[in-house]
């Protein structure tokens, strides 16, 4: 992603237009105790079944399940992990000094239409012997992932480059977020007013504004990362992309009329009377469309 030997960009101008810090480039991370990693695997599948658990509610859970903690322990790996109880208070996520912010908009909105609205989210993945950070970008409408990547790190640069991959196959007419320091970044927001595009921030104790992707991250890790439990970095980003690869194509949602995301996305979904005449031509069952091949994404 950084040239160091690029002729007209320095080192320090390429990780300012990625939202790079020039520490963040050399920066190894360091692993944390085994201990840790453990309790961190607890709290991450306690928060996939209870979001509105706190910090308090979380340690005495992790000490009803054995669990030495205490509360400043959870505290600094839920923070560690990005994670925050869903329910109403003063202020959500951040937005970094001096950032510029972004009303809500979609206060009142239907959504009616594929490309009307996207959204990014973070969350935490994690490994048998350590994590990582997974965004996403999805479209509201059709629950369709347009892109995804990985990092080690909460660094902006990632967030950048999902953007960019999800921009090159179309573009939204608003684009909503939290108020992460990733996404209220220059290096992030930037492209999205260059482009025209309409940049909304979730509000403060409006616990619903990007529910689609808390919806999307329980999938995730319910039907792949528990099931999967990756040992490394590489397993689980070529586990995740033939995932999200399945979740666009093959996964039926209840919610979209027990159509995929890419049918709806692409406008190819049909209705049920439609679809049962389908299942078969002179008792011989055959496809309902024609094969389609997802957008590339991921690292």
């Amino acid at each position: 992603m950084i040239e160091v030997e690029h002729r007209a960009l320095s080192v320090r101008r390429q990780c300012e237009l990625i939202g790079l810090s020039r520490s963040g480039l050399y920066y190894e991370p360091r692993g944390e105790a085994p201990e840790n990693l453990a309790l961190m695997r607890l709290i991450d599948e306690a928060y996939s079944r209870w979001p509105f658990y706190g910090v308090r509610k979380m340690t005495a859970h992790l000490e009803r399940e054995g669990q030495a903690v205490n509360v400043k322990r959870v505290r600094r790996l839920m923070r560690l992990m990005g994670l925050e109880a869903i329910y109403p208070k003063k202020r959500l996520s951040l937005p970094g000094e001096g950032q510029k912010r972004y009303p809500y908009l979609l206060s009142g909105m239907e959504i009616v239409r594929p490309d009307q609205v996207w959204s990014a989210d973070i969350t935490y993945i994690r490994l048998q012997r350590g994590f990582l950070y997974l965004v996403a970008i999805l479209d509201w409408y059709s629950r369709y992932v347009l892109s995804w990547a990985l990092s080690s790190s909460l660094e902006a640069a990632f967030c950048v480059w999902a953007l960019e991959e999800a921009l090159a196959q179309r573009e939204p007419e608003i684009f909503n977020t939290d108020q992460g320091v990733q996404f209220t970044s220059e290096a992030f927001t930037g492209i999205l007013e260059t482009r025209g595009i309409a940049i909304s921030t979730d509000g403060r104790g409006r616990v619903f504004d990007n529910i689609f992707s808390e919806r999307l991250w329980r999938t995730v890790k319910q039907e792949d990362v528990y099931l999967k439990d990756y040992a490394d970095p590489g397993k689980a980003r070529e586990g995740l992309r033939a995932y999200f690869g399945f979740y666009n194509d093959r996964r039926l949602h209840q919610a979209l009329g027990y159509s995929t995301p890419a049918e709806v996305y692409d406008g190819r979904a049909i209705g049920e009377q439609d679809r049962a005449a389908a299942r078969t031509v002179a008792g011989t069952p055959v496809a309902l469309r024609a094969p389609y091949v997802p957008a590339t994404v991921g690292l």
